[in-house]
């Protein structure tokens, strides 16, 4: 039995030593009635108790077809019961789960499964109109002469099985019921005993950048990492067994299976997923129904949510907190999250996949303008710094630089990447993000943009996110990116994509305006275009290159972009 002792931030947390498959023994141990998760639709339940069963059972399942520890295991599926099962499942008996994005096509699978060498996958068969087949034999063609357990490819070495979670089922395939079928073979006492040899500082996770820059990289992270870093992100909201957390975002990002899943695992809070996949009507409504105290998502989902028909009206009186992160968290965003929508100690958080995720959050009990300015202090366990990007030093508070964080958190490597492991992680252990920001000089940081987003036009650096700012102060204004474009005489010149709210008309000249009250004339957007939507990551993060990129072509600025500069 773990003993129970009172938290604080300056005391070691419970998890810390633990493995997940411990920590989920004595969370069902701690509150065995309690809801665990909550799937809204189709409906399902499980208390702790029976979630910590199932588990038991889905490892022995593992077990019974021949997974050991260290082998890697792909789940490729949406929000579906059988993710959660997995991802305990698998850290009960050290297999360590790659998330795979449901979102991804032939290339981008294959891309997946051989850097990853997986040995097995999970997946749905459909979602909307992605035919996960379809994809995973295009991705594999020597599937079609394959058996269950037995695949044989010069493609994929390791891939020997596939396990549907739902559908119809497949020659080379077996199905989810046949497979839980299967854990009789393989004793409970066999998981057990695997479990208690387990390190806490093993490999259990690898989760793939969300790729807004490029190839996706493999952020290999241990129990401990994203254990210590779920209990810190729920200490930072006070959350508790009491707590309900509408969960919206994607289980294979860090957000749902970091932030979310193992969040609520180590307070003993409920899991609430609305849908498979956003959707702002199904969110509202479980926050209504379920009574959640809390609700997660980016910037985009909450825009969505606010906007929605059926806003107006709702019962949201359960609402006390959450999380907002995953791309920059409009400051009258936040204004509207913590007072129209009653989610009064929202906190914001920010980092990255390879720091498991956050190295920052804010605080319930911060004064409300650094909870809507700021992405908060350091989490215990981790420092913070702004260096120069080019010399490496460290800034005075106030200076603009590239944003580092150590600690606890910070990922053990990218799988099978030595070289691309060393260009982010330093010797001294710092993990340079590669995002902008600022310290202020009461130890709160903010972000101020991506260290490659940064326009530089005719020799004046000009930092997208204090241009967006502004803009989303117009009440005609729902949503802006601003990116730079080439500029034969200015290097770069600067454009805004702007969403407009239901209803609202504004003219270009009018956002002119409204931005030469308060900013720089250089800083004022130079190319303007309404937009109904941003291109965008599965998970909501808007993919700025994307936008560059249409830009390029719409403006025809194709020579332009080709000038090579020293």
């Amino acid at each position: 039995m773990i003993a129970i002792r009172n938290q604080n931030e300056t005391t070691k947390p419970w998890v810390d030593g633990l493995t997940i498959g411990q920590v989920l023994k004595e969370t069902a141990r701690r509150h065995p009635q309690n809801d665990a998760i909550v799937f809204c639709d189709p409906p399902n339940r499980m208390t702790w108790s029976e979630l910590d069963d199932a588990v038991t059972q889905v490892a022995s399942g593992l077990l019974a077809v021949g997974f050991r520890p260290g082998d890697h295991f792909g789940v490729w599926a949406t929000n579906v019961p059988q993710w959660v099962l997995l991802q305990f499942a698998t850290a009960r008996i050290g297999v360590v789960l790659v998330n795979i994005n449901p979102s991804y096509r032939a290339d981008e699978l294959k891309y997946a499964l051989q850097q990853s060498e997986v040995r097995g996958l999970a997946l749905i068969d459909h979602h909307k109109s992605t035919h996960f087949w379809d994809i995973l034999n295009q991705a594999c063609p020597d599937l079609a002469t394959a058996k269950p357990g037995a695949l044989q490819s010069a493609a994929f070495p390791k891939l020997k099985w596939i396990i549907g979670l739902r559908g119809e089922s497949r020659e080379y395939a077996i199905m989810w019921d046949e497979f839980v079928g299967r854990a009789e073979t393989a004793p409970a006492s066999e998981v057990l005993e695997i479990a208690e040899n387990l390190r806490c500082t093993d490999a259990i996770n690898i989760q793939y950048t969300s790729g807004t820059t490029g190839h996706p990289k493999g952020a290999t992270l241990s129990h401990r990492n994203i254990l210590l870093n779920a209990f810190y992100a729920g200490q930072s909201q006070r959350l508790g067994p009491s707590d309900r957390i509408a969960l919206p975002v994607p289980l294979y990002h860090c957000f749902g299976c970091v932030l979310g899943t193992l969040c609520c695992l180590v307070h003993g809070s409920a899991m609430v997923f609305p849908s498979e996949c956003f959707s702002a009507v199904a969110t509202l409504d479980a926050i209504e129904k379920e009574r959640c105290t809390a609700v997660y998502g980016v910037p985009t989902m909450f825009i969505a949510q606010l906007e929605h028909p059926s806003y107006a009206g709702r019962d949201l009186t359960s609402l006390r907190t959450g999380i907002m992160a995953g791309s920059p968290c409009p400051i009258e965003l936040m204004k509207h999250v913590t007072t129209d929508m009653g989610a009064a100690e929202m906190t914001i958080g920010y980092g990255q996949t390879e720091a498991s995720p956050l190295i920052t959050q804010t605080r319930t009990d911060d004064p409300i303008e650094l909870r809507v300015g700021t992405v908060g202090r350091p989490l215990p366990g981790f420092e913070a710094k702004i260096v120069d990007p080019i010399t490496n030093e460290e800034l005075d508070d106030g200076k603009q630089g590239e944003f580092c964080g150590r600690g606890h958190g910070v990922m053990l490597g990218y799988y099978n990447m030595p070289e691309k492991t060393a260009a982010v992680i330093d010797d001294e252990g710092w993990l340079h993000t590669g995002d902008l920001g600022m310290r202020q000089s009461n130890g709160y940081f903010r972000i101020t943009g991506r260290l490659h987003d940064m326009i530089i036009r005719g020799g004046e650096n000009i930092y997208p996110r204090e241009i967006e700012e502004r803009l989303y102060q117009h009440p005609a204004v729902e949503d802006v990116q601003v990116v730079g474009v080439p500029d034969r005489r200015f290097g770069e010149e600067v454009l805004a994509w702007v969403k407009l709210k239901v209803g609202s008309e504004v003219s270009e000249a009018e956002l002119r305006e409204f931005c030469n009250e308060s900013l720089a004339r250089f800083k004022v957007p130079h190319y303007w275009k309404v937009v109904d939507q941003f291109p965008t990551t599965v998970t909501g993060k808007i993919q700025k290159y994307k936008i560059r990129e249409a830009a390029i072509e719409e403006l025809g600025l194709q020579a332009v972009a080709k000038i090579q500069t020293a």
